[in-house]
């Protein structure tokens, strides 16, 4: 919940665990890594981009 912000930020738990979990996407494997593939046209893509974005910048705690 930290890293969400505008309007996406101040929601119930049991409301932004609804609309996180509700993306259509898609998981994929490639080699050892597993990538999440966002479709383009959902309307909340670039709300979940960005605060992961925002999560991989956080310093890693140890």
């Amino acid at each position: 919940m930290l890293a969400l912000i505008g309007k996406a930020g101040p929601r119930e738990p049991r409301r932004l665990r609804f609309r996180l979990f509700s993306v259509a996407g898609r998981l994929v494997t490639t080699g050892r890594r597993r990538i999440l593939r966002l479709t383009h046209h959902w309307p909340r893509t670039h709300e979940i981009t960005g605060t992961l974005h925002r999560l991989a910048l956080l310093p890693n705690p140890g």
